[in-house]
């Protein structure tokens, strides 16, 4: 479980006072996909850093059910480490002595990275590191996992396949997922609710439950040009600030 309740951050400089998110309410359930769209400046990354504790909010509460993983657009695996030592690194944290040698052969086989393990980074390709990347965030079975546009910087057929992977994994899995991308048609074949937010306008502006769409079928979905409407609505209208 993951809970944000009117969670707003506000950056400030020598100039001016910038909102980036105001009154953010969202809930998302074990076993729940929620994407999380809309144009760049309109918070999603900003707000996926609160939920994951990399920020702390000026106003609001976060409250989560154990841990949370998280990974990003790129992999940042550790390039002196093999594949195997870059899925454990969490073990050599204090907090989290307890993961033992078996968690990450588990997580190799399920990533389908185990002929790779002793691999190093730099021999991997765009989407064998970012697979790598989502087992690391998985090894201390969090309970909710955010995403920061993962396949983004992927090739068109790289990021197809790691899209329908991540469809299938998470069917299986029983915690929290929050995807932040620009991508509706990505955000259409993963979750289960999108999320709507736009620079500028305080809240969450729409929210739609998200039927399940194989991925020939979301291009003829009217659920599609709703969205991408509303996606559109607004765009190019600045973060609120005062002098």
């Amino acid at each position: 479980m993951l809970r944000l309740t009117n969670v707003a951050k506000t950056y400030h400089d020598h100039r001016r006072t910038t909102r980036a998110i105001a009154g953010i309410d969202l809930d998302v359930q074990p076993g729940e996909a929620v994407a999380l769209i809309g144009p760049s400046g309109s918070g999603k990354s900003t707000l996926l850093q609160i939920a994951a504790g990399l920020a702390e909010p000026t106003h609001g509460t976060v409250e989560r059910d154990g841990d949370v993983g998280l990974a990003f657009q790129q992999p940042l695996l550790y390039p002196w480490l093999t594949v195997r030592e870059n899925i454990g690194i969490a073990r050599r944290f204090a907090a989290h002595k307890s993961i033992d040698s078996g968690r990450v052969d588990d997580l190799l086989d399920e990533f389908g990275l185990t002929d790779l393990a002793d691999a190093e980074p730099s021999s991997l390709s765009g989407g064998q590191a970012q697979r790598a990347a989502l087992a690391r965030a998985l090894v201390t079975r969090p309970r909710a996992l955010l995403l920061d546009e993962p396949f983004a910087a992927l090739d068109p057929a790289a990021r197809t396949a790691l899209q329908d992977w991540m469809r299938e994994w998470h069917r299986t899995h029983d915690l929290a997922l929050v995807l932040v991308t620009h991508d509706v048609h990505e955000a259409l074949l993963i979750a289960d609710r999108a999320v709507l937010l736009l620079p500028g306008v305080p809240g969450i502006v729409a929210e739609w439950a998200v039927p399940d769409l194989d991925r020939e079928q979301i291009a003829a979905h009217p659920l599609l040009a709703e969205i991408v409407a509303a996606f559109t609505t607004n765009v190019g209208r600045s973060v609120r600030s005062v002098a």
